[in-house]
């Protein structure tokens, strides 16, 4: 999908270079339907130039600032040398991102998918999320739950779903905690082992793996895997936390820390 307005001034834009003077480099912006910008020869390094090409070539993609967009005279002017390696690098992977979102929609909606449509789905999602990547990668998380706030109807929700999970690689995290349960009292055996049962829990959202696993008398292992470590970190702290809650019904007592007591395992 390519934006049929204006970039803004200061913009990083991606672009590929389509023509190189003595006087600077002509380039095709790869996000802009039929836009193209001009970067003079000072803009496309630092320090005097000899030849521009030392430092581009004919068919290479480039990250360049927006300097000034004069929509009159249909000309954008780009600096390449205001661009340093850490926004290139973030904006050529937003902009990758976003070519992947551009074949999910496909995939969702079908290559002959009308403009009409295709422009709906997506504003809708960028009103929601950054990007239609955040929104994908969201719906490849949670689901249906993920569009709730979107103004999509039904079936548009099950295709991003459905296409999201099977397209969308979903960054996952781990966490590992451990909890010490004693119970000197009464049926000692079967309350740790309730508790176990509710550091588990009943209603666990799907993108959250969690298992319980014996370490060494009195200490029991909680991991986590979760999209991301705020979710995780929270999954890991609520586990321990009913654990906790149900052993001391019982009369026992819990300890929550996030190291091992013993070296070995």
């Amino acid at each position: 999908m390519k934006y049929s307005g204006w970039p803004d001034k200061g913009e990083l834009v991606v672009g590929k270079v389509d023509e190189i003077a003595d006087f600077g480099v002509f380039i095709d912006l790869e996000e802009y339907e039929n836009k193209r910008g001009l970067t003079h020869i000072s803009e496309v390094a630092s320090g005097w130039i000899k030849n521009v090409r030392d430092h581009v070539r004919e068919g290479q993609t480039v990250v360049a600032k927006v300097l000034d967009v004069d929509t009159s005279s249909q000309q954008i002017d780009l600096s390449i040398k205001d661009v340093n390696e850490h926004q290139r690098k973030e904006k050529i992977q937003e902009w990758k991102n976003e070519q992947k979102a551009d074949k999910w929609m496909n995939i969702a909606f079908g290559e002959d998918v009308s403009d009409e449509q295709y422009s709906s789905v997506a504003n809708a999602l960028l009103a929601e999320y950054e990007s239609l990547y955040d929104g994908f990668e969201q719906a490849a998380i949670h689901g249906a739950e993920a569009l709730e706030d979107v103004d999509l109807d039904d079936e548009e929700v099950e295709a991003i779903v459905e296409t999201a999970r099977q397209n969308v690689s979903v960054p996952y995290v781990n966490v590992t905690g451990y909890v010490d349960l004693r119970c000197p009292v009464g049926d000692g055996v079967d309350d740790i082992k309730e508790a176990l049962k509710a550091a588990e829990g009943e209603e666990i959202p799907e993108e959250i793996e969690l298992s319980v696993t014996y370490v060494g008398s009195p200490e029991y292992r909680i991991k986590v895997r979760a999209p991301d470590y705020k979710t995780a970190e929270t999954a890991l702290e609520d586990a321990a936390a009913r654990a906790a809650e149900s052993i001391e019904a019982s009369g026992g007592t819990a300890e929550f820390h996030r190291e091992r007591n013993e070296d070995d395992e």
